[in-house]
């Protein structure tokens, strides 16, 4: 209770939102680029507070949400096979594919197992030797070095019977691909727990390059109200900078143990981004002293064309041009119980916390 009062103290919360109106001059644009931070935002009536001249942009932070309708469908198609067991996080069951979902394979006798980390994923390879065990490798920064341990476990073991798919993603391509396609961005709410790991200096460009400001952010409510103000006040200042609000959690040289097994066991690879389409250099692949744990290389498998949501606005919401409720099937056909698209599906996507928090005011 002690950290949730000091995080969330209104008499504080009054003062620094006082702050904002009292140097917010000019009308501008903040994105966040995490799910954490969407969520948050809209479970605090952040919008709500702050004066019109400030509009909060929700952006592709979502891993489930980015992640292209093809990796489902190659991760169904994986599930259908009789020799194979699926692992995955559990978001990722109840995204839809083109004609099915994880969750749809299930009731059809596939073997599809939630586990909490890719250590789980292990012992089940362990205990199943007669089978493949495929870990379906979602995330940005935050849960890729994770899976990196996980692989290096694996090679040091001699589990044989192990695959990642990986559909890891790192966070700074997007960002600057949306000042590239000119989405109106002043400044971005930088992620918080993708920072833990890589420190401050990947948002370098974002600020030196394209003139933007980036200040990375708690998850509290004093935390975006503050890393909201920092915003506000570089822009109206006119000296767009790296700042760390996320002290007590976010070094400026990030987690150099996660750093190192990252580059141990990945490549970067051009990636498919949902809205985006494909950036140079987005993604993360294992290296070719690993491709013997590369489901893509060792599992052979058709999977069917794929075909697009109709109606499903996401990869728009994902850019910041159109917010859930512009979407026809929000609140209607798609709900957090019969999710339409991608960004309904996850805790983490804009739509559910629309949904969840916003879809009435």
């Amino acid at each position: 209770m002690k950290y949730i009062d000091e995080y969330r103290n209104k008499d504080l919360a009054k003062r620094i939102l006082k702050e904002i109106k009292a140097i917010s001059v000019k009308n501008i644009s903040l994105m966040e680029v995490c799910g954490g931070h969407t969520t948050a935002i809209h479970k605090f009536g952040i919008p709500s507070l702050l004066p019109d001249t400030i509009k909060l942009l929700s952006g592709p932070g979502c891993p489930v949400c980015v992640s292209s309708k093809r990796f489902i469908d190659q991760s169904i198609a994986y599930s259908r096979l009789k020799d194979v067991i699926i692992t995955t996080y559990g978001d990722l069951i109840r995204v839809p594919g083109s004609t099915s979902s994880l969750r749809q394979e299930i009731g059809t006798g596939a073997d599809i197992r939630i586990v909490f980390s890719i250590l789980d994923a292990l012992t089940i390879a362990k205990d199943n030797p007669d089978k493949k065990v495929v870990f379906i490798g979602i995330g940005f920064e935050t849960t890729a070095p994770s899976s990196a341990a996980g692989i290096i476990n694996a090679a040091k073991e001699k589990i044989e019977n192990f695959y990642l798919y990986s559909s890891h993603k790192i966070m700074p391509p997007p960002m600057k691909a949306l000042i590239d396609e000119g989405v109106k961005i002043n400044g971005y709410i930088a992620p918080g727990h993708v920072s833990t790991i890589t420190g401050s200096g990947i948002y370098s460009d974002i600020s030196e390059k394209y003139g933007l400001s980036c200040v990375i952010s708690g998850f509290e409510p004093l935390d975006l109200l503050q890393s909201i103000y920092m915003l506000v006040k570089q822009i109206e200042d006119g000296t767009p900078k790296v700042e760390i609000q996320y002290s007590r959690a976010v070094k400026p040289q990030g987690n150099r143990k996660a750093l190192a097994m990252m580059d141990e066991v990945f490549d970067l690879r051009d990636d498919w981004w949902r809205g985006l389409g494909i950036l140079k250099d987005s993604g993360l692949t294992l290296k070719d002293k690993y491709s013997s744990f590369d489901a893509e290389k060792m599992i052979q498998v058709d999977v069917e064309e794929t075909a697009d949501d109709k109606g499903c606005i996401c990869g728009e919401i994902l850019k910041g041009l159109k917010s859930p409720k512009d979407c026809k099937l929000f609140d209607t056909v798609c709900t957090p119980t019969n999710p339409v698209g991608a960004c309904m599906v996850s805790h983490e996507g804009a739509c559910h916390a629309h949904y969840r928090y916003s879809r009435n005011g």
